[in-house]
């Protein structure tokens, strides 16, 4: 059925959500009631708990869902774009980044007002991204890559930051990642008054953003301002992230969901999309947050309510995206400047900055006792030969094949956004390689990457599934893919809060951090490496023949299943054996292409090099940085990776395209 002529669902789902709330809460009311109605002069523990923490951490649920989903809705209507919340346009980045730098550095500031700190953080976030692609004629498929590159750097920095000064920034851990945890009601009371003034301001934006629907020429010929609409509208939305994160922390599910559920379930007057996103919104995290105390139990207020959200919001969300065949016209990209180097000279040039780098990370560093020297200089070379070979060359090697990756997934799917981490590849092989970690009584690097290898086949099937009669729509597969990442987010996080020893081994992991790289992996590695790239190269006249389109590939003798099917599968055993060195969240995968890309290097075989040796660079400057960056502490490379490439990926984004990209 089509998106236009569909019946409005959402007062139906709404019911629904309400009824699941309802029978989720009702365990937890009827423990706090008795306690409410009975009147006792002494003093009583389950009266005060009851009224002290049950109660406000219900009330903060429905206030910070209401809030979210409001401000996804505004977003999306204002820049018609499907993907755009307070997460993919790095509202909610900013925020959380602005607080802990406040809390180590200016904890005066936070004293003052914590709420001024989140929105102007947030508001410097946001500008930044529009800052990034406003040469760009603000493409929904660019705004959303400069806001996930804006978050991604921002989140980045903030979790370093909490990492290296664990002591003084503990208890941001659990606040980041969104905890409704209360002991009194001064944080629901405090966020009424706050949001009170956002959501009456909504409310005045309905009209203008009904005729904004219209087009910008009928607003303008009524007499309104696109522009001047769209500012006000994205400062509202800011405002109600912002005061949402500076409460409870980091909940970024909601924002994106609600207003996509609202949507697919036949809103589609503005005034029914704000008025039944807010109302998913809520009900969606106020059931979220019910199951996670009753799941949790006494430990409910150490399960960081934001990080489970997608358990709930994913599977409404994968669903619901079926019964739409389009959510928004594709954008159209123009061409890149081309830069053709004979393929002997490129592949040469691809070994030899790579093979630069590594030689410089081997040689210049701390030894054991954290002193700078020069390797033929140290008293015990062999020693730091032993210590930094492995990560320096899993590092690479690991960098080398998520870019490649990327370079499959973007030009098979046609969109640019496409990544290993995007579309939930990475954290696919992260949920198999948790699996094999349990599972295997004695695990070993083999059956690992066998087992990772699965999840990433997994998730990239059923995206590709979920897809397919849409002709593999940017904006669809984006939306597929956060969804599988952060329903699979959360299941890791499920399996690592077991208290399992695994579980650090895993914790470690999904950090990307190479400190366990060993001789034998990373032999293994290497010749995984070697192998992959070569088969990719080995079959680039398949991808330049598929990018025509399935027709013409066909009249020209390719069997198109077979090898869109093929391609897909290496993506996907390329990012298993990544994922093993470097974990789920480098970015390398997307931000390499990108950057080969910006370069010049279009042809297929020129990208897929031109990428690998940007992907290998990046990660050992990474590891460099994480090895000696803060000694004799260990920072992720992973982690790294995202501070050391995001910042030349968007001052590639940042540059006006020339006439002949537009």
């Amino acid at each position: 059925m089509s998106a236009a002529v569909l019946p409005n669902r959402a007062p139906l789902l709404s019911i629904t959500l309400a009824i699941g709330a309802a029978l989720l809460g009702w365990p937890l009311i009827s423990e706090v009631l008795p306690s409410l109605v009975q009147k006792s002069v002494v003093y009583d523990v389950e009266r005060v708990i009851a009224l002290y923490a049950t109660l406000p951490r219900m009330a903060s649920a429905l206030l910070c869902g209401a809030a979210l989903s409001l401000s996804g809705a505004l977003l999306q209507i204002a820049l018609r774009n499907p993907l755009a919340s307070p997460t993919t346009l790095g509202v909610s980045a900013g925020a959380h980044l602005a607080l802990v730098l406040a809390s180590l550095l200016a904890p005066a500031f936070i004293a003052f007002s914590r709420d001024a700190v989140a929105l102007v953080g947030s508001l410097i976030a946001a500008g930044l991204v529009f800052g990034v692609v406003s040469r760009r004629d603000f493409s929904p498929v660019t705004l959303v890559l400069g806001g996930l590159v804006v978050s991604l750097y921002c989140g980045a920095a903030a979790t370093l930051l909490v990492l290296l000064n664990d002591r003084y920034l503990a208890s941001l851990f659990i606040w980041g990642a969104g905890s409704l945890s209360q002991q009194d009601w001064s944080i629901p009371l405090g966020l009424l008054w706050k949001l009170a003034i956002p959501i009456f301001a909504a409310g005045f934006l309905i009209r203008p953003l009904t005729l904004l629907s219209a087009g910008d020429e009928a607003a303008q010929s009524l007499g309104a301002s696109p522009a001047r609409l769209r500012l006000l509208t994205v400062l509202v939305a800011v405002a109600l992230a912002a005061f949402v994160t500076s409460a409870v922390g980091v909940i970024g599910f909601i924002g994106l969901a609600a207003p996509v559920i609202a949507r697919m379930t036949g809103a589609r007057a503005v005034q029914s999309q704000i008025i039944w996103s807010t109302l998913i919104g809520a009900l969606l995290l106020f059931t979220t947050d019910n199951a996670v105390q009753l799941a949790a139990g006494s430990l409910a207020d150490f399960v960081p309510t934001g990080a489970v959200t997608a358990l709930f919001g994913s599977p409404l969300l994968l669903l619901l995206l079926r019964k739409t065949k389009s959510l928004q016209a594709p954008a159209k990209h123009g061409a890149i400047k081309r830069i053709s180097w004979p393929l002997s000279g490129l592949l040469a040039a691809a070994l030899i900055v790579p093979f630069v780098l590594i030689s410089l990370s081997l040689l210049i560093g701390r030894d054991t006792m954290g002193s700078w020297e020069v390797l033929f200089a140290s008293s015990t070379p062999d020693l730091l030969i032993e210590l930094r070979t492995p990560r320096v060359f899993s590092a690479a090697a690991a960098g080398a094949l998520l870019a490649v990756a990327g370079v499959l997934l973007q030009r098979l799917s046609g969109n640019d956004m496409a990544s290993p981490e995007v579309l939930g590849v990475s954290s696919g092989a992260m949920l198999g390689l948790a699996f094999g970690l349990f599972l295997l009584a004695s695990p070993q690097t083999g059956p690992l990457i066998a087992f990772a290898a699965l999840g990433a086949f997994a998730i990239m099937g059923m995206i590709l599934l979920l897809n397919r009669k849409s002709g593999f729509q940017a904006e669809r597969m984006v939306l597929a893919g956060i969804a599988f990442t952060a329903f699979l987010d959360a299941l890791v996080g499920a399996l690592a809060a077991t208290g399992d020893l695994r579980s650090l081994l895993l914790l470690r992991w999904m950090s990307g951090t190479t400190y366990g790289a060993t001789f034998d992996s990373t032999m293994i590695l290497c010749g995984l490496t070697i192998l992959l790239v070569g088969v990719a190269l080995t079959l680039v006249r398949w991808i330049g023949v598929l990018e025509l389109g399935s027709g013409a590939a066909g009249s020209l003798g390719l069997p198109v299943s077979r090898a869109r099917g093929l391609l897909f599968c290496l993506a996907g055993l390329m990012t298993a054996a990544a994922t093993l060195a470097v974990g789920p969240l480098s970015f390398i995968g997307l931000m390499a292409p990108h950057i080969a890309r910006h370069l010049g290097f279009v042809k297929p075989s020129d990208q897929i090099l031109a990428a690998a040796s940007a992907g290998a660079c990046l990660m050992v400057i990474a590891d460099w940085i994480g090895r000696h960056g803060y000694f004799p502490y260990d920072m992720p490379s992973g982690l790294i990776s995202a501070l050391v490439g995001t910042p030349f990926l968007m001052l590639l984004l940042a540059r006006r395209p020339t006439e002949s990209q537009k």
